[in-house]
């Protein structure tokens, strides 16, 4: 009976997570023919059946948004706590975690993970990201470089659907596109005055995992076209922007060789001192709170980049005392987010014969332009500037009764164009930010909590100030005024952008994976989700997560037809 039920537990592969970069590990291991599980530590969402709250009016929710004090209670700080998002939610003692410095983890357990709710900004990397820590000697050299990744950029984005243009700019490549959203005329106007006035900064589309015109993939995975709502963070009806559920697990499951185990709390990964490789995965299962074993040939880990560094360091054995693949001493170090400390707003007097009408899902975006073809300021690396102009409606509600219900129901238009403008920031790893686990404290799974120590440093205090000062320069030489450019103060971790920890390079004694992902030391384990990352460069690095992802399950399906693992 005992062997009956652990061949029950046995699969080809399991697939730690299902988010972005899990959902493409589990397409690409189930459309090989592997038989592959995929555990996930949150309840089970499908694609339009359980999202409750997806297209909804203002006044279809009894509060219009607001959650009553009493069901907030419990609630973790961070959570989405409006009616629209609150079945993201997740209570305050779920993953208690030790905050050794001020940060901010953002996280949203259930099947699909962030994928239902990312901002959906697709770029890719050139070797200028690439080789930036070659270049300045901070971090380790990346061990790929951007030819080892365009195929694998080319097929997630012909599967996932990317919007935007094709902008031939080195510092920026052109991904394979469908039409983008229109920038604004606000928008244009700022993105002449930028050629004209600095020649090499540049305001383009904002590419994003939008279906604007969808081919027949994507027909086949069941989605059609973004409608505009501007609802994305409630689950999309439509499946016009990608997320797991819409797409790569839907896809996976109709092969027949998936399977979602939901409510499944990763403990460790199981390593055989004997056979020299990992041999399966522990969990304790949510509703009972058993622990279980899993088995597998191959397993990947991606269960987001904090939660995969914690799954790794506790995941020991006589062979790595220190966790899994631990050899040089680096898991859990090198942890870094994107800096979006600086913020700026300015209006802009002209263009008042037009308005804006409708929504979209994309925003304008202005490429890295500083420390690019060469070292051209005192900090290293640089950052890319998210913008959005726009003149809306506006009312009047500082009074009343009859006056405020007539002001609400017949909004004006607002006198003058407004334009928005983030930074988002490359941080240069460095060893003392890390995550790392509990000796004494447990969550109440009994397993170790989660320490993050992650600060800023120096080089992110004086990019925030180059952005405030060129932010402010871009604006005044493209006339605006009431112009507003400051450092936020954000904590790190506010982005949602975190990465490092497990990261790649060549040498096993500065980094815990291969260039195909895979642990140095335990060739059976790939870890491709922001852990896997050497540096962070400014691109939002979800794109970046998938096409890794689908490379190294690819390199995995490779090496298992060549019995190398």
């Amino acid at each position: 009976m005992l062997q009956d039920s652990k061949q029950k537990r046995t699969y080809d592969a399991i697939v730690i997570g299902s988010g972005a970069s899990g959902g493409w590990a589990a397409k690409e291991l189930c459309e090989a023919g592997l038989k592959t599980l995929v555990l996930d530590r949150g309840r089970m969402v499908r694609h339009i059946e359980d999202y409750p709250t997806a297209s909804k009016n203002p006044w279809d929710f009894e509060f219009r948004g607001s959650i009553p004090i009493e069901q907030r209670s419990g609630l973790a700080s961070w959570s989405w706590k409006r009616e629209e998002t609150v079945q993201w939610a997740m209570t305050e003692d779920e993953q208690p975690v030790i905050f050794e410095k001020p940060f901010r983890w953002w996280r949203s357990y259930h099947v699909g993970g962030k994928s239902l709710l990312w901002a959906r900004a697709t770029q890719r990397w050139s070797d200028f990201d690439f080789e930036g820590p070659a270049r300045d000697g901070f971090a380790i050299d990346w061990p790929i470089r951007a030819k080892d990744l365009n195929p694998w950029y080319t097929y997630v984005e012909r599967f996932a659907g990317v919007a935007g243009n094709k902008d031939g700019l080195p510092e920026l490549p052109d991904s394979e596109v469908m039409p983008g959203f229109e920038l604004s005329c606000i928008e244009q106007y700022y993105k002449d005055q930028l050629i004209k006035n600095f020649g090499d900064r540049h305001l383009i589309q904002g590419r994003c995992a939008h279906l604007t015109d969808p081919q027949e993939v994507h027909r086949q995975q069941g989605r059609s076209r973004c409608m505009h709502q501007d609802m994305c963070n409630r689950g999309c009806v439509y499946g016009g922007y990608f997320s797991s559920n819409s797409s790569t697990l839907p896809w996976a499951e109709k092969t027949g060789n998936l399977t979602v185990r939901p409510q499944s709390i990763v403990h460790s990964i199981i390593y055989d001192d004997e056979k020299g490789k990992a041999t399966g995965v522990k969990i304790i299962d949510r509703d009972t709170g058993n622990e279980m074993d899993f088995y597998a040939r191959i397993i990947f880990v991606n269960a987001s980049t904090i939660a995969s560094n914690a799954i790794m360091l506790n995941s020991k054995s006589s062979r790595f005392p220190n966790g899994l693949g631990n050899d040089s001493g680096v898991l859990g170090k090198y942890l870094a987010t994107h800096n979006y400390r600086g913020k700026g707003y300015a209006t802009f007097e002209g263009f008042l014969d037009k308005k804006q009408v409708g929504k979209h899902a994309g925003h304008a975006y202005v490429p890295r332009f500083r420390n690019v073809f060469q070292q051209d300021t005192d900090f290293l690396r640089g950052y890319s500037i998210g913008m959005s102009g726009g003149r809306g409606m506006s009312s009047d509600t500082s009074m009343i009764g009859d006056q405020l219900r007539d002001n609400l129901l017949n909004q004006e238009l607002r006198n003058v164009w407004g334009m928005a403008a983030w930074m988002q920031g490359e941080t240069v790893p460095v060893e003392d930010n890390h995550v790392r686990l509990s000796e004494d404290q447990t969550d109440k799974y009994g397993i170790p909590k989660i320490i993050l120590s992650v600060e800023w440093k120096e080089n992110d205090d004086k990019m925030t100030a180059d952005f405030v000062e060129q932010q402010t320069e871009m604006y005044e030489k493209a006339g605006f005024t009431n112009i507003n450019v400051s450092d936020s103060g954000a904590l790190p971790g506010s982005d949602i952008h975190e990465m490092g920890g497990v990261r790649m390079g060549n040498d096993p004694k500065e980094s815990i994976l291969n260039k195909w992902n895979q642990v140095h030391g335990c060739k059976n384990v790939f870890v491709s989700d922001g852990a896997c990352m050497t540096s962070t460069s400014t691109q939002n690095p979800t794109l970046t997560f998938m096409a890794i992802t689908a490379r190294a399950a690819n390199h995995a399906i490779e090496e298992l037809k060549r019995m190398n693992l």
